[in-house]
């Protein structure tokens, strides 16, 4: 399934999208939750409840008329993962770390599709990182590789906005602050469920940037591969529904180039990951 979150008639809804229509999923049946997060919680019962919503044909709506918001709006968790691409660690100067390098988002950074990205007065180098994200389905701690993908409900598209100057050149670095400005995490349109992508290692990513792709790559270049990274996070703490796994960036970051290409005013940045969806927002 292909959920969305969306507004309309002024109420966030939760539907799936179904070719130009969405199917209103709390219309069909007003048992199901109108959040996403609330929907995960409520385990295989709750997607059943939708297949059947789904197929009775009722509640659709013309997807032109909706306004898609971000999948999930108040996820317990922004876990992002830096330099996951082997050849993005080489363009970045940096060593292909042997563990994970983790840092974190906060929910004040989302927005949906559409959305615009806010160019801080502060910084002056802000830029672009199309991601695959992994959406948790389930709570779980101290998870066995060979588990982990089984607590994935499904992926969307993120994009993980970046002060570099905050993140780098700060005292001592401030990947946090860097990273978590308002509008710095953008994620959408769709959430696909995982049963719609049977090899999420094996999708390619790519950013446009005005309308010249200055990413591509593909998650079989993943250095940690997202069982391993859930695997390896939940030893430290315990997932819970809803929380999001940015998984890392391809090369080709505007930071990396020769002149440095920054975010500014009247870009238009578009994230893309196979089989999931086509991220597009403004910068303002």
């Amino acid at each position: 399934m292909r959920i969305v979150s969306f507004k309309h008639d002024g109420e966030r809804r939760l539907g799936v999208r179904s070719g130009d229509l969405v199917i209103d999923l709390n219309r069909a049946d007003p048992e199901i939750p109108a959040d996403l997060k609330a929907f995960l919680s409520g385990g295989p019962g709750m997607v059943s409840r939708a297949t059947r919503a789904v197929e009775s044909g009722q509640a659709a709506i013309s997807a032109s008329d909706v306004q898609v918001l971000a999948p999930i709006s108040d996820p317990d968790k922004i876990i992002c993962i830096g330099l996951n691409y082997a050849d993005h660690a080489v363009e970045t100067k940096m060593e292909v770390p042997t563990e994970p390098v983790v840092f974190a988002k906060y929910a004040t950074a989302l927005i949906g599709p559409g959305d615009g990205i806010r160019i801080p007065p502060s910084s002056a180098k802000v830029d672009y990182e199309a991601e695959l994200v992994a959406v948790i389905g389930k709570a779980g701690r101290d998870i066995a590789e060979a588990d982990a993908l089984g607590y994935v409900a499904g992926y969307t598209v993120g994009h993980d906005v970046s002060a570099r100057d905050y993140q780098l050149e700060k005292p001592a670095g401030q990947w946090l602050l860097g990273k978590t400005f308002d509008t710095f995490a953008p994620i959408g349109p769709d959430f696909v469920t995982a049963d719609e992508i049977p090899d999420p290692h094996a999708l390619g990513v790519r950013c446009v940037l005005n309308g010249q792709t200055v990413q591509e790559s593909c998650t079989d270049q993943l250095i940690f591969r997202i069982d391993r990274l859930i695997s390896y996070l939940s030893h430290v703490f315990t997932f819970t529904p809803g929380d999001l796994l940015f998984t890392g960036t391809p090369p080709g970051v505007g930071m990396a180039r020769t002149p440095p290409l920054w975010l500014k005013s009247g870009d238009t940045v578009v994230c893309e990951v196979d089989g999931i969806g086509r991220l597009e927002n403004p910068v303002v």
